[in-house]
């Protein structure tokens, strides 16, 4: 409880402090996944973290298990982490979709973009993500040119990628980023198109990545 209150304390400190508002509320699901977009500043995370205490919800992410070892495993943890193991034979999206039907709540921030700097496509583990935990998909968003921040429409995944895809680009067409020219084409890479891999990131940058960088390798066999 006293967490909570410095959170919120803290995020509504952030947001006064440069001018920005909150808008949308947080869904009525106790698990789903928010769409951390778009994602072109390193700016993001402190704004997304401040969005999310101030609307009073402590959004997790997901990182590779090494970072949850040792004395800083706790620390990450009470930061939101989720640990992932990408040597197991298990592919990531299955390790995440356990860990959400493992919880009683979670609001599992994913930036799909997986780099701050324009891509072809965004990643697609997201999406599979929730089809197969059976949660909805919350639209997050940080909009500078309005100043505002917060949570659009939430839908349940339907299974075709292509409309829900449609869904999701018509939301974020009004949506600005801080650096608009760097914001990724809103669209999911065929299968059989070769893969192309953003830059290695670490720190709290990834925070935002989350499993947006990674292939979701074995998704779109379930």
């Amino acid at each position: 409880m006293a967490d909570d209150t410095v959170r919120n304390w803290v995020g509504r400190t952030w947001m006064r402090v440069f001018g920005w508002e909150v808008e949308g509320a947080v869904p009525e699901a106790p698990r789903y996944v928010v769409i951390a977009a778009p994602h072109t500043t390193n700016w993001d995370l402190p704004f997304m973290l401040a969005v999310a205490y101030t609307m009073g919800f402590d959004p997790s992410w997901v990182g590779k298990h090494t970072l949850f070892e040792g004395p800083r495993g706790r620390f990450f943890r009470w930061l939101g982490g989720v640990p992932v193991n990408r040597s197991s034979r298990r592919d990531q999206v299955q390790q995440i979709v356990d860990h959400i039907h493992s919880v009683e709540k979670i609001a599992l921030a994913i930036a799909p973009e997986g780099t701050r700097m324009r891509r072809k496509y965004w990643k697609s583990g997201f999406y599979y993500i929730a089809l197969r935990a059976e949660v909805p998909i919350a639209l997050g968003y940080l909009d500078y040119k309005r100043k505002r921040g917060g949570i659009g429409p939430v839908f349940m995944p339907s299974g075709d990628l292509e409309a829900d895809c449609a869904l999701i680009r018509n939301f974020y067409a009004g949506v600005t980023g801080k650096h608009p020219e760097q914001f990724n084409n809103i669209a999911f890479r065929p299968e059989g198109e070769g893969v192309e891999r953003p830059p290695r990131r670490g720190g709290l940058s990834a925070f935002l990545h989350g499993v947006g960088i990674l292939r979701a390798r074995g998704a779109r066999s379930g």
